[in-house]
């Protein structure tokens, strides 16, 4: 069986969907579909920007999502048994899937990826990558240190991502690494994503999401808050919500998927981060990607 996932925010790149809009007629008229909505050219700058201008706020999380969606839509062969999306990719995933529409989708990624920033600058906050330690004592130490941190993405086995206050996720780091752990190294990230100080960001996307038309998809979708297979509308829409606060259970989504026989997966977007992660989860399934 045939799984096709979704990158998050962190894999633009210069340059990214040129050839398609260059070479493809779909794809040329969805990216001025997009520029329309969101109101400037975002084509512009994800071919010639700089790693600096695609950091943009109200660049990164669209021009991550039109490059995977759009692939998907350019793509004959596209007929998935199931999907999912690493964060941001969620939100691919759930378009490729016709969860919910092309323009519905990216204007919830633009005020999704305004509302991230606004919680952002509430509050002092980063997230820091731990190698080589297990989930429960990651999660352990995090519970005892002072403030907000918490673990946030379970990417692989062996390389968790925590997030919360500054000081607080400097703390966690320094135990982690007394306890064994290999690396505990603080990322260049603006915010804690997937913790509780996202709150401010999940009420105000409440209402954009209560209001968007969700649809039974053409597979299941394997979503990051409890990394199982969802169908129901309803369903989807709650965990899109929490999953702004939640931590993404990729590991465990990938095992599920493979559980329930994925064999195959191919990764639509953007870098290749997540045919990484899944040859570390599941070393016997086939990975590619499309870009």
């Amino acid at each position: 069986m045939k799984a096709y996932v979704f990158p998050g925010q962190g894999s633009q790149f210069s340059g990214m969907g040129e050839d398609l809009y260059n070479n493809n007629p779909l794809a040329k008229e969805m990216f001025e579909k997009a520029n329309q909505i969101l109101g400037f050219r975002i084509t512009d700058i994800m071919f010639k920007g700089t790693a600096e201008e695609l950091k943009q706020t109200k660049v990164t999380q669209p021009a991550v999502f039109l490059h995977s969606v759009i692939l998907a839509a350019c793509t004959p062969e596209f007929k998935p048994d199931m999907v999912a999306g690493h964060s941001l990719g969620e939100f691919s995933a759930l378009v490729a899937a016709k969860a919910m529409s092309f323009e519905d989708g990216l204007v919830l990624v633009s005020k999704r990826a305004m509302a991230m920033q606004k919680a952002c600058e509430l509050k002092p906050s980063t997230m820091a990558a731990v190698l080589g330690m297990d989930a429960k004592t990651i999660e352990d130490i995090c519970e005892a240190t002072d403030g907000v941190v918490v673990a946030a993405n379970y990417n692989c086995n062996g390389q968790i991502v925590i997030s919360g206050e500054v000081e607080a996720v400097e703390k966690a780091c320094a135990s982690l690494k007394a306890a064994g752990a290999k690396r505990a190294l603080v990322l260049p990230v603006g915010g804690a994503f997937h913790s509780p100080l996202m709150d401010p960001a999940r009420i105000e996307l409440a209402e954009a999401i209560e209001k968007t038309q969700f649809n039974e998809p053409i597979c299941p979708v394997y979503q990051n808050v409890d990394a199982k297979p969802h169908t129901n509308p309803e369903e989807i829409k709650k965990n899109l919500l929490v999953q702004l606060t939640a931590p993404v259970k990729w590991t465990y989504s990938v095992e599920n998927m493979v559980a329930d026989g994925a064999d195959s997966f191919v990764e639509l977007g953007p870098g290749s981060v997540l045919q990484g992660l899944i040859k570390k989860i599941a070393p016997n399934v086939t990975t590619e990607g499309r870009q």
